[in-house]
């Protein structure tokens, strides 16, 4: 008969197989644990304690600083405060403060070398010190002092209360000679802080020690007290609450303070005593333990392990108590041992638990057949879910599972990557139209790397953009952790050759990716930098792409660098995988497109506020009398739309610009408010007196003046010659002389621009101005060919012509050749003058107002017509459409009396009402105009109010003009020193109805 092979059921034989290996992992595991927890409570408890000890050491120190800051406070005091000792002294403030702010102190005092003694008492400390020395029961401090100085030696006591006055005062004679105490003759020499040992302060018969130290500026000492008294109930305030006690030794290894019982006995430790005198087991180990080295922090009393920590408190130059901290082991180690107690009885749990446990499994494992026919119904269906793992004892099945189970593997990852690389281009497409839609230059960066980073699931990332001077600098980073301020060199900047060392650099110069997978292994690069910033922030830098961004005409515009690509599955770092790096390569050829398309728009922007700003800069250069004007308006524009912006209640409250754009529109419009000033001549603007041209015309007039005088000169020679009477003709002539002068002076004041003529003197004026001279010499010789044909309009009179002192001739008139623009679609409401220009003399000098005549005054506002032509053949674009509208409406009024246009209030947008308001206050406080001075700060508001009144500008502006003192800054930054006097806005805000 054929013998058949044993047959184990494969559950039965799976089921002892794993029951042996759990119960020997439990066995191993418990007498890891009970070994380590045992060592781990200990560790845990020397740390615990160490820490409380360190604290505790602390606690004693800061008492200890505190009273040694004491004494160096008062021993720096100049040698006079030693002397004022009354109870409202310096001194005594300064010592009852010492006292007051360290309650641990007993007292502060100084003694001088004639005996004199000043003491200060605190009774918080001590409750029974009051008592002690008889004083009232609201007293906080006792005042002691003795002044050798006099006769006899009296003791005067004062004793303060809370609020510092003196309840109670006495004297008593005193023998008390501070020369002669122990803290007076223990201080050391040389300025260096001493401290007595213990001895009964004379006031209190207390123990205590004294820090002292001698006075910088006078022959004394100065000392506080401790008590030990008060000592020991600061230790046992530091430990309360807390397991063991505390004991602070001195020097000489005696107790000077203690808290808690001891150990084994429970008694405790007396002051002054000997750590060897005592007799009790635990101070005689703890004396032998501090005579020896031996650094073990336990210590065995009575059967029963300590914990011990030894602190030492500086209290002088080489000089220190030493705080003795002890507990016992089981109040720290009893948590640690607990939870090793838990873990041996959940490892019990645990082992139950898993023996029936191995038994199900092992049953289930026979069940693989089943599963594996089930896990290929599913990939039937393109179903490749889930990780199915088939495992049997039997080599065929598992070599079947292991077969299936990678054929299900190798399906899913080619239908995942498809589906992937499908993601990823949709992604770039998206991505490419959302660059292009990004104007802004930081937001494009951001979506740049933040787009780099999502497409390759990269854990951060930075961008690098080029400099223009062969460099590469920090752009932006994904990490908020700062830019490095320092830029990387293309090139060696000493020999010139190529930066080939860092990766960034690299992939820069030779126009192509660089791939690193493992950081910590590259040899290519210097990756210092990377490992650098790993180190100071704990970041791990596994794996680097770096990828260069160019221009289609070949420019480097910059760098792309992603770090650390996370497995999708673990969120661990790995390699870029590399069909990630051409969707990355696309990513970064479609920011190179966008990132050149933004640096052109911004190239266009910037070149077009560049010759805005030439344009103004050019107006205002043009005149030195209107210097600065083009750019001081501007900005108190947009102080004042800033404030508008931030106003949230009344009538300017949804007023705002909704961009950057329209910011900028309102900007360009302030910037070219006065561009056709390019056409004004220059003489106009210029025009001090009212006979200038291209030069001063008075001196012409002088010059005939002088040839009248001459003549009546003549004429007074002629009479005496003629035989009339000398003194006659002397005083004929002295007369005319006189008269001439006066007529001169009268007309050069005429000349001066002012604010009116009375009639009286235009009179005046034109009687002067009738009076001849005679000429002769031709007027017609020397002339441009525009000026004789001006002269030519009329016949040429016989030599010598007789000539009015002050001529309005027909050549001073200059028609205007060209018609002004009639565009209905300008609307333009001016009313034009019938000449270009009128240069009589007589004409000219009769200007009421200012210096410019009526033909000029319309030349000068001509300018705003020329600002509203030159603008609207500009090709703006829609986002500057309102430039026109911002730069051409400052002249017109809310009533509809300003020009070009006669605008009214419901005509005019509340930027247009800013720039109306920026250009007057400009023009009242310009301290460069040819015929005026620049107003005084409340003179230029005093007159913007009498526009508001007349309708001229609004209202609503011109009290948040003054409301959030624009005017303030404005004048800060602009006016002269001179100009800046007080304004009372409160005459002025808030009094009268608002604008239309």
């Amino acid at each position: 008969m054929q013998s058949k092979a044993i047959k184990f059921r494969v559950h039965v034989f799976a089921t002892l197989l794993l029951a042996s290996f759990v119960v020997s992992l439990v066995a191993l595991f418990l007498l890891f644990a009970t070994g380590r927890f045992g060592r781990m409570a200990e560790d845990n408890a020397e740390a615990i304690f160490s820490r409380m000890a360190d604290a505790q050491a602390q606690k004693l120190e800061g008492l200890v600083r505190a009273a040694t800051q004491a004494v160096e406070t008062v021993a720096r005091l100049p040698a006079d405060d030693y002397r004022a000792t009354r109870a409202d002294s310096t001194m005594a403030a300064l010592l009852r403060a010492q006292v007051a702010v360290n309650p641990a102190l007993y007292g502060a005092y100084f003694g001088l070398a004639d005996g004199s003694f000043f003491q200060v008492i605190g009774f918080a400390s001590d409750a029974d010190a009051g008592r002690r020395l008889g004083a009232p029961e609201a007293a906080r401090f006792a005042l002691r002092s003795i002044d050798r100085r006099r006769a006899g030696q009296v003791e005067h006591w004062r004793f303060i209360g809370e609020d510092g006055t003196v309840l109670e005062q006495r004297s008593d004679d005193s023998d008390y000679d501070p020369r002669t105490r122990p803290w007076y003759a223990d201080a050391p020499a040389g300025g260096e802080l001493g401290l007595t040992d213990p001895y009964r302060f004379q006031s209190s018969s207390a123990l205590g020690v004294t820090l002292v130290r001698r006075i910088a500026a006078a022959d004394g000492v100065v000392g506080v007290d401790l008590s030990l008294a008060s000592l020991s109930e600061f230790v046992r305030r530091i430990v309360r609450d807390q397991p063991g006690g505390s004991i602070v030794i001195d020097h000489r290894g005696r107790i000077l303070a203690s808290a808690g019982q001891l150990p084994a006995d429970g008694g405790r430790a007396e002051p002054l005593m000997g750590l060897g005198e005592s007799g009790h087991p635990f101070l005689q180990t703890l004396q032998r333990r501090l005579a020896g080295d031996d650094p073990s922090p336990l210590l065995e009393i009575g059967g029963e392990r300590y914990l011990l920590a030894v602190r030492a408190v500086a209290l002088a130059p080489r000089l220190a108590y030493r705080v003795v901290s002890y507990a016992p082991l089981a109040h720290f180690a009893a948590p640690v041992l607990a939870v090793r107690d838990q873990i041996i009885v959940l490892s019990t749990v645990a082992l139950a638990i898993a023996l029936p446990l191995a038994y199900g499994v092992s049953r289930r494992a026979s069940w693989a057949l089943d599963r594996l026919a089930e896990d290929s119904e599913r990939v039937r269906e393109l179903d490749f879910s889930g990780d199915t793992r088939i495992e049997s004892m039997f080599y065929e099945i598992d070599v079947l599972g292991d077969a299936h189970r990678t054929m299900k593997h190798s399906l899913r990852e080619r239908t995942e990557a498809l589906k992937l690389a499908r993601d990823k281009l949709s992604s770039l497409v998206d991505s490419g139209l959302a660059l292009a839609a990004v104007h802004d230059s930081d937001r494009l960066l951001a979506s740049i790397l933040l787009t780099g980073k999502r497409l390759a699931n990269a854990d951060a990332g930075t961008l690098y953009l080029a400099t223009g001077h062969d460099s590469l600098r920090f752009a932006l980073r994904t990490r908020d952790d700062g830019l490095p301020a320092t830029e990387i060199p293309l090139h060696d900047p000493e020999s010139g050759e190529p930066n080939q060392h860092f990766a960034s650099v690299h992939a820069a110069l030779n126009r192509h990716t660089v791939v690193i997978d493992e950081l910590r292994g590259e040899t290519r690069f210097d990756v210092s930098g990377a490992l650098d910033f790993d180190r100071a922030t704990g970041y791990v830098t596994v794996s680097q792409v770096s990828v260069p961004m160019i221009a289609a005409s070949g420019e480097l515009l910059g760098v792309m660098q992603l770090i650390n690509a996370l497995d999708p599955e673990t969120g661990k770092p790995v390699p870029f995988d590399p069909e990630i790096v051409k969707f990355i390569e696309a990513l970064a050829a479609q920011a190179a497109m966008a990132l050149d398309n933004h640096h052109l728009l911004e190239s266009q922007r910037e070149m077009m506020d560049s010759l805005i700003r030439i344009i103004a800069g050019a107006i205002d250069a043009k005149s030195a009398y209107t210097g600065g004007h083009c750019e001081r308006v501007p900005e108190l524009a947009v102080m004042l739309a800033e404030a508008a912006c931030e106003e949230d209640e009344g009538p300017l409250a949804g007023f705002t610009f909704a961009d950057a754009d329209a910011w900028r529109e309102f900007r360009i419009g302030a910037w070219l408010h006065d561009c056709g000033k390019v056409t004004t001549p220059e003489y106009v603007v210029d025009k001090a007196t009212k006979l200038e041209t291209l030069y001063n015309r008075i001196h012409e007039i002088r010059t005939r003046f002088e040839v009248l005088l001459r003549d009546a000169r003549i004429e007074a020679l002629e009479a005496r010659l003629a035989g009339d009477d000398e003194a006659g003709c002397a005083r004929r002539l002295d007369e005319r002389t006189a008269r001439l002068q006066a007529d001169f002076d009268f007309v050069a004041a005429c000349n001066i621009g002012g604010e009116g003529i009375p009639d009286d003197c235009l009179a005046r004026l034109g009687q002067i101005a009738a009076q001849t001279w005679q000429r002769h010499f031709d007027d017609r010789l020397g002339l441009s060919h525009e000026e004789a044909a001006r002269h030519a309009r009329t016949p040429a009179p016989n030599l010598p012509a007789t000539e009015t002192l002050l001529a309005d001739k027909d050549h001073h008139r200059i028609e205007r050749r060209s018609p002004m623009a009639d565009d209905p679609a300008l609307g333009l409401n001016m009313a034009v003058p019938e000449l270009l220009y009128n240069l009589g003399e007589h004409y000219n000098l009769s200007v009421a107002r200012g210096t410019l005549t009526t033909e000029e005054r319309f030349k000068v506002n001509e300018h705003i017509i020329q600002t509203i032509l030159m603008l609207d053949r500009l090709p703006l674009p829609k986002n500057l459409r309102r430039v026109p509208e911002y730069a051409s409406t400052h002249h017109e009024t809310l009533v509809g009396t300003g020009y070009p246009r006669g605008l009214v209030a419901g005509q005019l947008s509340i930027p247009a009402r800013i720039m109306a308001i920026a250009d007057i206050f400009e023009a009242l406080t310009a301290s460069d105009r040819p015929y005026k001075e620049g107003k005084r700060l409340s003179e230029a508001v005093q007159m913007l109010a009498d526009f508001c009144d007349r309708g001229h500008i609004d209202r609503d502006l011109f009290e948040l003009f003054l409301r959030r003192g624009v005017h303030l800054r404005y004048a800060g930054r602009f006016l002269a020193p001179g100009q800046i006097d007080a304004v009372d806005i409160t005459r002025f805000v808030g009094a009268r109805p608002s604008s239309a």
